[in-house]
């Protein structure tokens, strides 16, 4: 299941870059049945930033994807509490992390004077990657938001008591992924 809904993806994310897009799932008679319940197929944990919506970068309509968004794709209480919310309640056999070229969020951690509010909190939980992508090869912004998301794939791989139990039997899928903001298109990482 996890597969196929990969190939969904990418084959909403070929359509979107190449501009033929099919806009599914998004007429009035289908709205009417998700009045009943969802059934996503997939969850993505992505950026909040404005030029990353999911559903449109992967050309899904309503109720094909569970959506979580927060600065720098980070995950808190909160979004893996709702990410758990997905797999345990919904069936949702795939979860992508989503991260994206030119990421404010990963930007003001590399500045890392931000220490005001709560962005403090966000800066925090990407700093690592940033520090690990300081001392590694490419470009500083471009491998500490691919490090990023390798490091919040391990968090929620390792997430006990709910999801880590489900990857391991491998009834669930945990990927990163990148968005390229000029090309649109989506790199499913190693």
């Amino acid at each position: 299941m996890a597969d196929e809904a990969l190939g969904r993806l990418v084959a909403g994310n070929q359509r979107f870059v190449a501009g033929r897009q099919a806009y599914p799932d998004q007429t009035p008679a289908h709205r009417l049945e998700l009045a009943a319940g969802q059934h996503p197929f997939a969850a993505i944990l992505g950026c909040a930033d404005s030029r990353v919506p999911p559903e449109i970068i992967f050309d899904q309509g309503l109720g094909n994807l569970f959506t979580v968004r927060v600065a720098g794709n980070i995950v808190d209480n909160a979004s893996l509490g709702s990410l758990e919310y997905a797999v345990k309640h919904l069936g949702v056999p795939l979860i992508i992390v989503l991260g994206h070229s030119g990421c404010g969020a990963v930007q003001a951690a590399m500045a890392s004077d931000v220490t005001q509010g709560q962005i403090a909190t966000l800066v925090a939980a990407i700093q690592p990657g940033v520090r690990l992508a300081k001392t590694g090869p490419g470009e500083v912004l471009d491998q500490a938001v691919r490090i990023n998301v390798a490091m919040v794939v391990r968090q929620l791989r390792a997430a006990a008591p709910i999801l880590a139990p489900l990857v391991e039997d491998g009834s669930i899928r945990i990927l990163g992924a990148h968005y390229d903001l000029a090309s649109g298109v989506v790199e499913v990482l190693p």
